[in-house]
């Protein structure tokens, strides 16, 4: 019973896909095996701004997104090597900026490759994006092609921690990283604490 009372649990991942000109992020609620995207989009940074402007602009839409979902997890495509290294140290500082705003709510975070995403949605580590997005489609959680494949690309990282996070709760697949300052979830703050929510 108690087994049953756990992957019960109603969970909400926000997803990520990072991204110096268009960053992709997808809310998806967990009810044991059933899973249903609350959200999917991109945020459109251009290639205009300075570096400084994109990072305050990343910071302040996710939290304002996590005040709205109030995610329990943020799961992230982890770094991978780039031929040009200041692309790869600019990548790098979305992710760290993403990390941030998660932390900032005491959020967890856990950190996905590229190929273990690909390799939970389609079986095959090295498929490509379009092969990503149909089996979304084919999993019925999208019912058609995004825009930009960075939405689905954040909404795979979402189902990849869905998918094994029962493995990654004794601890065979994964490390997550939680917040060691506090042990109550946002969520919970913010029930506790009505008195201080402006409204």
């Amino acid at each position: 019973m108690k087994q049953t009372a756990i992957s019960q649990k109603e969970e909400i991942v926000l997803g990520i896909d990072p991204g110096t000109n268009v960053m992709g992020y997808a809310f998806v609620k967990k009810m044991g095996k059933r899973m249903e995207v609350l959200e999917m989009d991109v945020l459109k940074l251009g290639n205009k701004e300075d570096m400084s402007t994109r990072m305050k602009i990343i910071f302040d839409f996710i939290i304002q997104k996590i005040d709205k979902y109030l995610p329990d997890m943020l799961a992230l495509e982890a770094p991978f090597y780039y031929k040009n290294v200041q692309s790869m140290l600019k990548l790098g500082r979305v992710q760290g900026i993403c990390i941030a705003a998660g932390l900032s709510r005491d959020i967890p975070f856990i950190e996905f490759p590229p190929k273990r995403v690909k390799q939970s949605i389609t079986g095959n580590g090295n498929a490509s994006k379009e092969q990503v997005m149909k089996m979304l489609q084919m999993m019925n959680l999208i019912d058609q092609s995004p825009k930009y494949l960075d939405a689905s690309d954040a909404l795979a990282v979402a189902v990849c921690y869905c998918t094994q996070s029962e493995l990654m709760n004794i601890g065979v697949n994964a490390q997550i990283n939680k917040p060691k300052t506090k042990t109550l979830s946002w969520a919970t703050f913010v029930n506790e604490h009505q008195n201080r929510i402006i409204k």
